[in-house]
């Protein structure tokens, strides 16, 4: 009997709110690195199993990701991380920003690339991955680890240092309004 994509274990993950913005920002990696994690058992899976409906679902939890949260966490750091950081001043921050907001636009164009081969899962339309297919997925997931590092061990801490209290207030209300929540 074959093992089954446990998709609970690596969806869910701790509860961070809104008032605390940077923790919802790091939780928000914890989740990329957990649907990271569901890609590369999908595509393990997807060798002795094809596209079968633990294949499509794991495709569509990924995709739902990358389609909707991932893109409010970048602008979430695009709106209220990087710009004080790069106002700041300090050059070495600076470069680390203008290499994050690089990682953004990067993750887009590769995210573009590697949705069609999950649509295609999804739709149990390919019961195997191409090499092209799997190196777009390669590529996608290979941008993550050492920007998420960047940000949790440089532009975070920076930016944290220089929020005052009413300004994460300020930050995690845009974070709540932008995403629906009330």
């Amino acid at each position: 009997m074959t093992q089954p994509i446990r998709l609970a274990s690596l969806v869910s993950g701790p509860a961070a709110g809104f008032e605390e913005p940077f923790e919802m920002l790091e939780a928000c990696h914890q989740r990329v690195h957990r649907m990271l994690a569901l890609l590369a058992r999908l595509r393990e899976h997807m060798k002795a199993h094809g596209a079968d409906t633990q294949a499509q679902q794991a495709a569509r939890d990924v995709m739902r990701y990358f389609d909707q949260a991932a893109p409010q966490h970048h602008q979430d750091e695009e709106l209220h991380v990087f710009p004080p950081l790069l106002a700041r001043g300090d050059p070495a921050v600076a470069d680390v920003v203008r290499r994050l907001q690089q990682d953004h636009l990067r993750m887009e164009s590769a995210w573009a690339a590697a949705r069609p081969v999950l649509s295609l899962v999804c739709e149990g339309r390919i019961d195997r991955l191409a090499p092209d297919d799997d190196a777009r997925l390669d590529a996608f997931a290979g941008l993550y680890d050492a920007h998420i590092r960047a940000e949790e061990e440089i532009a975070y801490p920076a930016a944290q240092g220089m929020l005052g209290e009413a300004a994460r207030a300020a930050m995690g209300e845009d974070m709540m309004r932008r995403r629906g929540v009330k």
